[in-house]
């Protein structure tokens, strides 16, 4: 087995793969690439609008953010609100401050972790506790479960995940890649996949688990699980952004600590 790659070198790949060459995530969006950004556009207001990457330096930075308000601004004739996802290492250094000083608000920031999967999935852990199992989400009636999910772990959120799972069995079935945790009829996790064909790259999302079910495992299962799933799809490497609470668990599974992620919002 080949030695893992530096940190250094995973990021990087991570950069040119992940936002450099991002695709869309979301039936509908499109990804558009103009002046150093790559933007990715919603079909419709409800989905996420935002900048996945930006080649800046100090010269460039505020004149390419004043041209993103500038387009969002003008899009369904009112403004559609977007994000700017900016990353810790993302140049210039002060990009947070320009972005909070132009009007964004800074949200939590997470961890980006990326594991070296092809190394990892033989040791995985196999078993959800005791009285849980766990069930691919394949129909309207489980999006409805994962909403619920959804609010019960996050008090917020569960229309755009019901949303979001309803778009994807539209569009290709074959692809939803979300499960739920199922404590008999009760939903008490949900999370999801996206597999990047042509990048070697899968991500994970979600995860949420229903206060009074946390502390039993169920979040670890559900990344090991996503984990063996994405070898067999023949990817390489398993990127997700997590908080703090997070972190000891995906450090035990072989994910890597590479950066730190935080979303600034812009709003109309």
């Amino acid at each position: 087995m080949t030695s893992p790659m530096a940190d250094k070198d995973l990021l990087a790949l991570f950069d040119e793969r992940m936002r450099a060459d991002a695709e869309t995530d979301e039936p509908g969006a499109r990804v558009e690439r103009v002046e150093g950004v790559v933007r990715q556009v919603g079909a419709t207001a409800g989905d996420w609008h935002g900048v996945v990457y930006a080649q800046l330096d100090a010269g460039t930075a505020d004149a390419a953010i004043a041209a993103q308000i500038a387009y969002f601004g003008g899009l369904d004739g009112v403004g559609v609100d977007f994000e700017w996802k900016a990353y810790s290492h993302d140049e210039p250094a002060d990009l947070g401050a320009r972005l909070t000083a132009a009007g964004f608000e800074a949200g939590e920031p997470e961890t980006l972790f990326v594991a070296e999967i092809t190394r990892l999935a033989a040791g995985l852990p196999e078993a959800m506790p005791e009285g849980v199992t766990l069930r691919p989400v394949a129909s309207a009636a489980d999006a409805d479960l994962v909403a619920e999910v959804r609010d019960a772990a996050f008090g917020s959120g569960g229309d755009r995940a019901r949303a979001r799972v309803l778009a994807r069995l539209a569009d290709d079935p074959a692809t939803v890649w979300t499960w739920l945790a199922m404590a008999g009829d009760q939903p008490v996790c949900a999370a999801r996949m996206l597999v990047h064909p042509g990048t070697g790259f899968a991500s994970l999302w979600g995860g949420g688990t229903a206060p009074e079910w946390r502390g039993r495992g169920i979040y670890r299962a559900l990344v090991a699980h996503r984990m063996r799933v994405a070898v067999e799809l023949g990817c390489e490497f398993l990127q997700v952004d997590a908080s703090d609470q997070s972190r000891p668990i995906l450090e035990r599974l072989g994910f890597r600590a590479l950066s730190v992620t935080t979303p600034y919002e812009y709003s109309f």
